[in-house]
């Protein structure tokens, strides 16, 4: 076994100096995780994160994503948030498996000249820019409960703007200040951010080919490198979720509702833990535990005592699977580890635990609490945190006492992350990479005298845009007609 573990980790060493995958290049995705919502991206919750704020631990951030894939020039209908969606964040802060806060982020789009295709009409600068088109705003209800009763709910913001899709360095030539104004400080002390940024979610997913082709020949290279999400990003001070002082510990989830034909929402997606319904739960529970809640978990209890990973990985690798049950996995998925983030009083639940009493480090350490840092992973996620390697860690028994190094060779995102928040990286923009090369009849050289040498324009973008959809309508039309006449000719020949 130590030497199959050890070849697998010289495997990921070895690919991990592959070069990485680009939009386009992917085939599956574990944000994907169940059928019915693979089929509607809006709606799929793909990440959750929760940490005590590293520039702020008066303080806890949850971030949330949805929309997976998002490939970067995706016009002319950009990424958006549904607008016939709740996305919840839901705080348990008693351990008893059920929402005590409900942080609801409603989304509204709308656009200002419905007669062009065109997501902006121009170089956008600023938010509220005449030129973006296509923009999107959102409130922010808080809701308190209890015993699964509303007691209160209360409007903590209100149209708030939306980051947009970044299009690309022609239509946005500076993202960075369009980023910063989205995010928006709140009368409570909380703040808030919601919009376009890189997918934080750094991982081989070609997991799903046999584990890894079955012969360890396709780790190392992050599948999710140039493409973005849609996030939400909520800062808020810790004494607003912990039930006291003296109980720091809060269990966080999050949801996706949709309005059905009868004006009815729906939860249609859920997530807590990473990685729960992509590898724990199978095919016929994966529907199920998305329009389910904590409290109703003890239902898929034995997909996590008694899972199937460990399983695959002894038939392809014959590296033993450990004895089952697998109550340590109930420790980390379900409860919480005893003496770090599980409540005294804890009802088995699938939810991301956090103690907020414990201190952001300095220097995170990618394993969490594999590698001795108790500031990550498992007890809540931070953004740089390596939850594959980690999970494949303890799914293979690394919590008793059968030591591994397993992983996927990806230990870290292709972006850096921010100092402050919504700490998220920037999106890939639309027009990343080099600018095709071009000879002969080309645009530049049937607009003729419209562009000036170093690529500027003696029109404006607005007459610009005209002119070339103009001359590509006119081309259609010629084509169009010469295809006519070729018909007409044609159907009263003999061959």
């Amino acid at each position: 076994m130590t030497l199959i573990c050890g070849a697998l980790a010289a495997g990921g060493l070895t690919a991990a100096g592959v070069s990485v995958l680009e939009p386009g290049a992917a085939s599956a995705s574990s944000h994907r995780e169940a059928p019915l919502i693979s089929g509607t991206p809006q709606y799929d919750n793909t990440d959750l994160y929760a940490f005590v704020s590293p520039d702020k631990p008066d303080t806890t951030t949850i971030i949330a994503n949805w929309i997976p894939f998002e490939e970067p020039a995706g016009g002319p209908n950009f990424y958006q948030f549904a607008d016939d969606a709740q996305y919840d964040l839901h705080v348990d802060n008693n351990g008893d498996a059920q929402s005590e806060l409900i942080f609801r982020y409603t989304f509204k789009t709308h656009v200002k000249n419905k007669n062009t295709f065109l997501y902006n009409t121009g170089a956008v600068t600023s938010l509220d820019d005449p030129d973006l088109n296509v923009t999107q705003t959102y409130d922010i209800d808080l809701i308190k409960l209890k015993n699964s009763k509303v007691v209160s709910k209360t409007k903590m913001a209100d149209d708030v703007p939306v980051a947009p899709s970044d299009v690309g360095k022609a239509s946005m030539p500076r993202y960075y200040p369009l980023r910063d104004q989205a995010v928006y400080k709140l009368s409570n002390g909380a703040t808030t951010f919601a919009g376009q940024a890189d997918d934080p979610f750094f991982a081989d997913l070609r997991v799903f080919d046999l584990l890894y082709g079955g012969d360890l020949s396709e780790v190392g290279n992050d599948t999710l490198k140039g493409y973005n999400v849609n996030s939400v990003a909520l800062q808020v001070p810790t004494d607003m979720i912990t039930e006291s002082a003296k109980q720091p510990i809060v269990g966080i989830w999050s949801t996706t509702q949709r309005k059905d034909a009868r004006g009815t929402f729906k939860q249609v997606s859920r997530l807590g833990n990473p990685l729960v319904n992509e590898v724990v739960n199978p095919q016929k529970d994966k529907d199920k535990f998305n329009a389910s809640t904590p409290d109703g978990d003890a239902q898929f209890l034995k997909n996590v005592t008694n899972p199937e990973l460990p399983k695959l990985i002894e038939q392809i690798y014959k590296i033993p699977a450990p004895d089952e049950p697998r109550n340590d996995l109930v420790d980390v998925f379900l409860k919480g580890v005893k003496g770090l983030n599980q409540p005294p009083k804890v009802t088995p639940a699938e939810e991301l635990r956090l103690n907020t009493s414990i201190k952001p480090t300095a220097k995170p350490k990618r394993l969490g609490v594999l590698d001795g840092d108790n500031a990550g992973f498992p007890n809540g996620r931070r953004l740089t945190d390596d939850v594959i390697d980690e999970a494949l860690q303890v799914v293979e028994g690394e919590l008793v006492g059968s030591k591994n190094d397993l992983g996927d060779a990806v230990d870290a995102n292709e972006k850096g992350f921010g100092k402050t928040f919504p700490y998220l990286a920037n999106p890939t923009r639309g027009s990343r990479g080099a600018v095709a090369k071009t000879t002969g009849n080309d645009v530049r050289n049937q607009l003729g005298d419209g562009i000036l040498s170093g690529g500027t324009s003696n029109m404006s973008d607005t007459t610009l845009i005209a002119a070339s959809a103009a001359s590509g309508a006119a081309g259609f039309l010629l084509l169009t007609a010469g295809l006519m006449w070729w018909r007409r000719r044609n159907r009263y020949r003999a061959y």
